[in-house]
Order: structure tokens, then C-alpha cells, then sequence
């Protein structure tokens, strides 16, 4: 490389006289003509200066643009003219790494920026960088197990001004960790310190002793030294305050011997590593005291900050914490400045330490100002009021970030992270703290059109419309059509969080849904429908719609200084009509005791629920769409019967956790989530009344058990029924009431006593939701999942029949002995139990359904989108036999009576296989929790 300096000097006072005519920029391609003369501090017009010149050369050089550099002088009859010689540096045309098989580029590409390696494409070619970049990329490689790699770089010139770089890398053998020893270690085994070898410990089935050396990790000779300090670590948990562990020793050798899974010689390198210890004495710790303190500070609660007592051994991770713990302390009281250095003093008689922890206080700093940034729509006040710190008051940056949590509760930004969306600037001087909060504000309306087919909707179609930041003053306010199959909801709600400026949440809802449901469509049926029950049974069924119209109207606020704790009341109207399909449906609404007074097809109609519920409600979850931290406790007490004509009483606990997850311990930086819920609640009426069937608790589906069909993991029970039966010939003809005028059609029918089994519901709900959510991409989440739950008739007196109910069951005389000109004559008195019994097998069935399932959340119904599939290994499995009461005496002799009775058997008194599903695969747009 070529650097000339070529200016003919003249005499001082000839150079004096001359003049700059032009100054001339020769060789330039990519850098502009301008760029260059911006460089100079000649121009055209000064007087010619050989110092000034040099000056310029300097400067231009000093860039690193060029290779070569010349300024010539040439003299013209108006003065000088200085032609600038210039040749670039080529630019970075193609980067390539052939051989590199243990990491990716992206992962290169990283290191580069880690290290501040400026190497890129497009970039100017500089030597000294890619010595650089070699330098890097081999310190990569070693830390994959790859320490003798090589990598000698080409460059190829591609003309006119550009390079192709290639680093041609050997990666060579890949080296492992060998075998691990130490020497010293007299109280604590090997096998727990290699376990405290973070970086560096093989990979085995924890906490085994024959498998614990399984697989070997790949060795990094960088890490060894921080898996040195982890070992003496050990040791200081351990009480032995003064362990010291030396330099670790290694040796590379073959690793030889024969593969466990392709019985060839194993190839490669192995690196064994021993490490010599010395123990030292164990000692216990006697006390800790503190000094330096201004503030008026209890020393008591100072040393409830350590959680280790007087007299137990040594703990030098239980005492980092209590320091963690005390600066934490401090700072709620506006010390951010906080220091404190420990000093050990050991008495060696009593093998016991001491420490004495001097406190550097510093000046407490108060807030000075708060300013937001990103807030377009959403004012300033609606996020001043969720922040629990306010300007003049004591900075707390434990309260900062509770602010933070409460604010991405709200869900109208961004997530928001104190690190990456928040500033605090100090001023020392007048000790204030100013905070900045950038936020990022999501839309605020979701409009949107779906459809599909779930468990809970059947086929459906829906439109709906939210809004989470109503005018940007925090409302909510959406408004719903979904049109299904299974169901139809129409709703629209308001919600206020704040009113008068005050933490008191106000809302009401509209609603107007149609639920169907209809039981020889549940899985403990469905499999064997068609060969196992008959069209009569199927009548014996539950098959109703509930039609519902009502209103809510709800009012919620913080307990005082606990600001993620919330009570509340809602009052709630509405009113129901039930249609029933079968003659079972019939009998259990209209005979069960749910409304005083009321019975017979009058008790479908007009059920009026007038209800108040009193709830408690601790939520420090941080993101309500997507959790990754946090739990929420619910307990919730409904009280039915203030006016309306239904009682019962429904007590309600609920609770819910995220945790982040890295692999499958729990860590804060973890990229998985491992959520779990758990809902226990109970229903009962009072007053003579039972709880009403479409109240009681019917599981099953993707809102709790996703591997059974919605409303099918529930008891069943004997439900009794009067039916009238055709008197029917041998030949298939009925027997008519008038044999003259057969042509009438008029069959004799026979009143016979039958029960049907028929899924009730239960008065007590346990359920249970375990999920393991994989992040994939964007909004894609894997999860792997565990149902369990159980639904149970504890109170057989909420099975109960109302009298009117029972009277109408056991008031006629069942069956025809003997008939006369078309009329029966004579029957048998049945007198059926009045309360309802459940199902031996049926009850008491815990049932469990895990597997795995691919989320998608959709933007626009604010929904997961969910495929899943889910395997059952509890479910019911069970042969019922039905209770018959049919009796032969119940029927005419001769071959009428005998056809018809046998019949009758057939029909109404045959076993019932009752089968959950084994697996279920389903497509659906709902949420479990």
C-alpha cells in the first residue's frame, strides 16, 4: 500500500502569492466529490499553504476509506490547481463460511455484534476486521466443543472496487467433557459436586447414581473457571466459609471404547478435568449485626431480611439473598443508592462466624417528574391513576413495577418491561428521580367475523365488535352475536372502570342465549347409539333448550393498600324457558322440586332467577391474553331467591398460576409457560327448593375437560316416568279400542312404569387444568396438557321430588289386566321413591384427558384458535342394568298381553353401556383458562 505526499515547495515568498484556483478529487467511485472537499480545510480561494495541505491529507487519511492517497500540485497562470489521487477501499460484496457445521450464521452473525466485530455485507474491507473476525469465530467454535479448529480466510477481488470473503474453517473433532474427579473433597461427595457444575456437568436422569454420567456435554474452556466457582460455592453453602478450589487441571485424550448405539468405536475428543480442593473447617453462623445506619430502621426487621437463624451452619447463598433482600428493603424507602459490605469475623475455638454488616445509606430520593410517551389516544390520567407512585412522593421501584403489572393488566399496550419501556434519571444534587414510560398502544376496536365448529357451539357462526379503550378513558364496551348449532348468545355490555375519578369499576350487561342439549349426542352414548339403544330409549333421554333473556349489573373495588385485591357485587335478573323434546326432560323439570308451588308445564316456563353475588378476587397476573407470570384467587358466593322463584346458594373458589419456564424448571428468563387452574364449587337450594336442573354443574368440553363432549362427564340417575304403551298383536297391529271400526286407529294403550337413566348434573364440581405452552412463533403456542375432573350428586336431597310431582307418578294404577269394549280395566298401585337415585357407577367417576394442542391467537375474535388432540385414561366404562317395573300382570292374557309385555321388556328394561370416548382430535375457537 502506497501513500505519497507529493507538494513542490517554493519559496515563502513566492508561496505567499499563490492562490487555490481548484481543487480536483481523481479516482473516486463510491464516496462523493462532496464528501471528500467536506474533509479539506483548503478551499478554493485561500493562499497555498504546504502546512494546511498536510493537514488535509491527514484528515482524509485518518477516514479509513482509502488504500491509497495522494494530493499533487499542479500550477496554472491563475495559480494552483491540487489534484487529490484517491483509490477506495473495496466494499464487502459476499461473506461466506464454508465448512462452519456446528453453529448457524445467525448465531456467528450475533457474536460479531456481541463483539463489536463490524464485518458485513456492503461493508468497506478492512484486514485488521477480519483478524478480528477470525479471532471471534474461533472462540465460538470452542465454546461447541470444537478448540483445534482452523480457519484460514481467502480473498477474491471481484472487480471493479469490491471482495468476496471466505472463511474456509476445519472444524475438527468435536471435544467433550471426560471424566470429572476431585481431589480433597472429604465431607461432600463428587456426585453433588458435579451437579453444581452448571456449564460443564454430564447430562443423566437426575439425581441417579448409575445414569448420572449418561451423556457428556460438549467441554468450553471459558466456562471451566465459572464451574470452579459454582464448586467452592458448594462448599460455602455447605458452611465451609474458607473452601478453596484451585486451578482446574485438564488432559485431552481419544475417547475411545465402542458406541452404546452403532457398537463402532467412538471417535473425537474427550477432555478429563481435575480439581483439587481444600476444604477447611465448617462453621456455623453465631449472629449478624449492622452498622452505618441513619434511618430510623428496627434492627429486627433488618435480620428478618436474612431467612437463616443463629447457630445453623454457614449458607453463602442464603446470605447473598438476605443482601438482595436489604438493599430491596431500602429502596422502598427511596435509598437507591443503597451499599452495605459484610465483614466475617470467626471465632476458631467455637468454629463460628460473625458478621457485621456496615450500611451506606445514601440520601433518600424522592419522584420528581413522571412523563408518558406513545399515550395518542389513551390520556395521561387513565395511566397516571394505575401508577402507584406519584411526583413528590418517595421513590419505590418495587411500586414502579407493580405500576407496570397493573398497567399491562389493562391490556390496552404493548407488554411493558421496566428495563426496556422505562428510564429513571437521577439528579443527585436535588435527589429526585425523574421516570419516562414509553408505551405502545394496541387498537383499540376489534371487529371481526368467524365461524367454525366447537364442543361448546356446535357449528357457529359470529360477529362481534370490542372496544377495550372506549374514547380513551379505559371503557370497555362490546357487543356479541354468536349463532351456533348448540347455541345462540346475543350480548352487549359496558364497563367503567373508574367512576368519579375513583378505583370503583362499574358494568351491566344484555343478554339473550339459547342452549340445546341433547344427551344421546354424549360421549357416554354416542359410541354405541345405534346398536345400543332403541328409539324408545332414546325418547327416555335428555333433550331440552334453555332460552335465557336477562340483565347483570356489577360493581367492583380495591381493598385499601392492597391494590391487587378487589371485592365485588353483581346483581343479576333473568329470565328462562325450557321447551323439552323427550318425555324424560318433561318429567325431570316438571316433577323436580325447584319451584315452590309451582309444577306440571307451568314450571317450564317463567323461571324467574333473581340473584346476588359477593365476590373476593386477588389477580397478579401480568397479560390477560397471554400470561407468563402471576396468579389470580377467586371466591365467589351467589344467593338466589331475592325475589324470582328459585333459591340456592352457590359458593364458588377458583384458582389460577403462570410461571416461566426453562425447559421444565421453573426460571425467570424462561421463553415456556406451565399454567395450572383449579375451580372447586357447590350448589344447593334452601327454603323446600332444589337447585334447578339447568343450574347444576354438567362437565365436559374445551372449557374443562377437553377429551369428552361438552355436558357428558356428569352422574346419572334413575329418573321415573309414566308411559303409555300400544297394546300390540303378535302380528305387529295394534289391539283397537272399538274392534267394529278398526279403520279409527285408535290403539288401547297401556300405562306402564318405567325409569329412564338420564345425566342429572351434579351439586359438587372439582376441576382441574395443568398446560405446558411452547412459544413456537408469533402468536402459535404448543402446549401439552392434563384434564382432571370430577362431578358429583353429594346431596341426594337436592335429587328430591316435589309432592305435586310424586303424587302425579303415583296416583294412577299402571297397566291394562282386563279390557272392555276398548276401555282397561283394573292395574297395579306403583309407589316410586321420591327422591332421585343416582346410578351405581356413575357418581363418584373422576375422569382425565391429556395431550397436546396448537394455539393460534386470532387478532380479530380475540380468541385462541385451537386444534388439539387429547387421549382419556380415566373415563366411565360402565353396564348398567335398567330398572324395570314392568310385570307381567300388568298386561291382558292371551298373545296380545304376551307380545306386548315381552316388547316392553325389550324396550324399556335392557342394559345401558354407558362409554366416554377413548381419544377425541377437535377443532374450536374457546379458551380453557
Amino acid at each position: 500500500m502506497a501513500v505519497v505526499l507529493l507538494v513542490a515547495a517554493a519559496a515563502g515568498a513566492l508561496a505567499q502569492s499563490l492562490t487555490i484556483e481548484q481543487i480536483r478529487v481523481i479516482g473516486n467511485r463510491r464516496i462523493p466529490k462532496e464528501t471528500v472537499l467536506a474533509r479539506l480545510f483548503t478551499h478554493p480561494g485561500d493562499t497555498f499553504d504546504p502546512v494546511s495541505i498536510e493537514r488535509d491529507f491527514n484528515s482524509l487519511w485518518n477516514t479509513g476509506y482509502f488504500d491509497d492517497l495522494r494530493i499533487e500540485r499542479e500550477d496554472s497562470e491563475k495559480g494552483v490547481i491540487l489534484n487529490i489521487y484517491l483509490r477506495e477501499k473495496p466494499n464487502i460484496r459476499e461473506i461466506n463460511y464454508k465448512g462452519l457445521n456446528s453453529v448457524s450464521q445467525s448465531d456467528v452473525l450475533d457474536r460479531f455484534k456481541k463483539e463489536k466485530v463490524p464485518l458485513s455485507v456492503e461493508s468497506q474491507y478492512d484486514g485488521t476486521k477480519i483478524k478480528r473476525a477470525e479471532t471471534v469465530l474461533k472462540e465460538l467454535l470452542a465454546e461447541h466443543g470444537h478448540q483445534f479448529a482452523t480457519i484460514k480466510t481467502e480473498v477474491k477481488t471481484i472487480p471493479p472496487a469490491s471482495v468476496q470473503i471466505n472463511f474456509n474453517i476445519k472444524e475438527g473433532p468435536t471435544v467433550k467433557v471426560g471424566n470429572i474427579k476431585f481431589v480433597g473433597n472429604q465431607h461432600i461427595s463428587s456426585l453433588l459436586l458435579r451437579r453444581s457444575m452448571k456449564n460443564l456437568k454430564p447430562v443423566g436422569i437426575p439425581y441417579s447414581i448409575v445414569l448420572e454420567n449418561l451423556f457428556a456435554k460438549t467441554f468450553d474452556s471459558s466456562r471451566l473457571e465459572e464451574d470452579a466457582e459454582r464448586v467452592r460455592q458448594a462448599y460455602r453453602d455447605k458452611g465451609y466459609y474458607n473452601a478453596a478450589v484451585e486451578e482446574p487441571r485438564t488432559q485431552i485424550r481419544d475417547q475411545g471404547g465402542l458406541s452404546l448405539l452403532t457398537f463402532r468405536p467412538n471417535k473425537g475428543k474427550r477432555v478429563d478435568i481435575l480439581m483439587p480442593i481444600e476444604e477447611g473447617d465448617r462453621y456455623r453462623l453465631s449472629n449478624i449485626t449492622f452498622s452505618g445506619m441513619k434511618a430510623q430502621m428496627n434492627p429486627r426487621a433488618l435480620r428478618a431480611t436474612f431467612a437463616i437463624k443463629d447457630g445453623d451452619f454457614f449458607n453463602a447463598t442464603v446470605i447473598g439473598k438476605g443482601m438482595d433482600n436489604l438493599k430491596k428493603a431500602y429502596g422502598q424507602m427511596g435509598y437507591i443508592n443503597f451499599g452495605a459490605i459484610p465483614k466475617a469475623t470467626f471465632d476458631e475455638n467455637k468454629k463460628t462466624v460473625a458478621f457485621n454488616i456496615d450500611i451506606d445509606e445514601g440520601k433518600p430520593f424522592y419522584v420528581g417528574r413522571i412523563e408518558i410517551q406513545g399515550n395518542t389516544l389513551t390520556r395521561d390520567r387513565v395511566i397516571r391513576r394505575e401508577l402507584m407512585l406519584e411526583e413528590g412522593s418517595v421513590y419505590n421501584s418495587q411500586l414502579w413495577e407493580l405500576s407496570l403489572l397493573r398497567l399491562n393488566q389493562l391490556d390496552y399496550f404493548d407488554p411493558l418491561k421496566v428495563d426496556q419501556d422505562s428510564e429513571a434519571h437521577q439528579d443527585t444534587e436535588n435527589g429526585s428521580v425523574d421516570l419516562l414510560l414509553k408505551v405502545k398502544e394496541k387498537g383499540k376496536n376489534s371487529i371481526g367475523l368467524n365461524g367454525g365448529v366447537s364442543g361448546l357451539s356446535g357449528a357457529f357462526l359470529g360477529l362481534n365488535y370490542q372496544t377495550n379503550n372506549f374514547l380513551g378513558l379505559g371503557e370497555t364496551l362490546s357487543v356479541q352475536a354468536n349463532l351456533g348449532s348448540v347455541n345462540r348468545q346475543l350480548l352487549f355490555g359496558f364497563t367503567q372502570p373508574y367512576t368519579r375519578n375513583r378505583p370503583l369499576n362499574l358494568g351491566f350487561q344484555l343478554f339473550d342465549t339459547k342452549n340445546d342439549y341433547n344427551a344421546a349426542k354424549s360421549s357416554p352414548t354416542a359410541a354405541t347409539a345405534s346398536a345400543n339403544l332403541t328409539t324408545a330409549q332414546q325418547s327416555l333421554l335428555q333433550n331440552y333448550n334453555n332460552s335465557t333473556v336477562g340483565f347483570n349489573m356489577s360493581a367492583s373495588y380495591p381493598l385499601p393498600r392492597h391494590n391487587f385485591q378487589r371485592v365485588g357485587f353483581t346483581y343479576s335478573l333473568t329470565r328462562s324457558s325450557i321447551t323439552a323434546f323427550s318425555s324424560a326432560s318433561q318429567n325431570l323439570f316438571q316433577t323436580l322440586n325447584f319451584r315452590s308451588g309451582i309444577q306440571g308445564q307451568n314450571a317450564l316456563d317463567g323461571i324467574i332467577n333473581s340473584s346476588a353475588s359477593f365476590s373476593y378476587s386477588i389477580n397478579t397476573i401480568n397479560n390477560p391474553q397471554r400470561p407468563r407470570r402471576g396468579k389470580e384467587i377467586t371466591a365467589v358466593l351467589q344467593i338466589a331467591g331475592i325475589g324470582g322463584n328459585v333459591r340456592y346458594i352457590f359458593p364458588a373458589v377458583a384458582y389460577k398460576s403462570f410461571m416461566p419456564m426453562k425447559y421444565f424448571l421453573p426460571s425467570p428468563e424462561g421463553r415456556n409457560v406451565f399454567g395450572i387452574r383449579s375451580e372447586l364449587k357447590y350448589i344447593q337450594g334452601f327454603g323446600g327448593d332444589v337447585a334447578p336442573p339447568n343450574n347444576r354443574f354438567y362437565a365436559g368440553g374445551e372449557a374443562d375437560l377437553r377429551g369428552f363432549d361438552v355436558r357428558s362427564t356428569t352422574p346419572l340417575a334413575y329418573i321415573p316416568n309414566k308411559i303409555s304403551f300400544n297394546l300390540t298383536n303378535p302380528d305387529g297391529s295394534c289391539v283397537p279400542r272399538d274392534p267394529n271400526n278398526p279403520q279409527l286407529n285408535q290403539c288401547i294403550q297401556v300405562l306402564l312404569p318405567v325409569y329412564s337413566v338420564v345425566s342429572v348434573g351434579g351439586d359438587l364440581n372439582f376441576t382441574n387444568n395443568m398446560e405446558y405452552r411452547i412459544p413456537i412463533a408469533g402468536p402459535v403456542t404448543f402446549a401439552l396438557f392434563n384434564d382432571f375432573g370430577i362431578d358429583v350428586a353429594a346431596n341426594k336431597g337436592q335429587l328430591k321430588q316435589s309432592p305435586e310431582g310424586a303424587a302425579s307418578l303415583n296416583a294412577p294404577l299402571y297397566g291394562c289386566p282386563v279390557y272392555n269394549n276398548g276401555t282397561c280395566e283394573g292395574g297395579v298401585q306403583v309407589k316410586f321413591n321420591s327422591l332421585i337415585r343416582p346410578l351405581a357407577g356413575t357418581n363418584f367417576v373422576p375422569r382425565m384427558s391429556t395431550g397436546a394442542e396448537l394455539q393460534v391467537i386470532l387478532p380479530i375474535v380475540n380468541a385462541p384458535f385451537r386444534v388439539y388432540y387429547a387421549f382419556n385414561p380415566l373415563r366411565l366404562y360402565e353396564e348398567a342394568e335398567g330398572q324395570n317395573l314392568i310385570t307381567r300382570e300388568m298386561f291382558p292374557p292371551g298373545g296380545a298381553g304376551d307380545y306386548s309385555y315381552a316388547e316392553a321388556i325389550q324396550l324399556y328394561g335392557s342394559r345401558y353401556q354407558l362409554r366416554d370416548p377413548r381419544k377425541t382430535f377437535r377443532l374450536t375457537v374457546s379458551t380453557t383458562f
